[in-house]
């Protein structure tokens, strides 16, 4: 099952951060796609770099 947290950045740049098992992805509206983490943290640090850098 799916977890979200709520979406970060710009609208051009929607940012989540999804779980698969043991693993987070952050991911953007954009289409990008962070590497999987063991770190929920991790993963939303990626998606916050992410969404200030675009």
């Amino acid at each position: 099952m799916s977890q979200r947290d709520e979406p970060v950045g710009d609208p051009a740049h929607l940012t989540t951060t999804v779980e698969r098992g043991s693993f987070a992805v952050a991911r953007c509206s954009c289409g990008w796609s962070g590497p999987a983490r063991r770190s929920r943290d991790r993963a939303r640090t990626d998606a916050r770099t992410h969404a200030t850098a675009s």
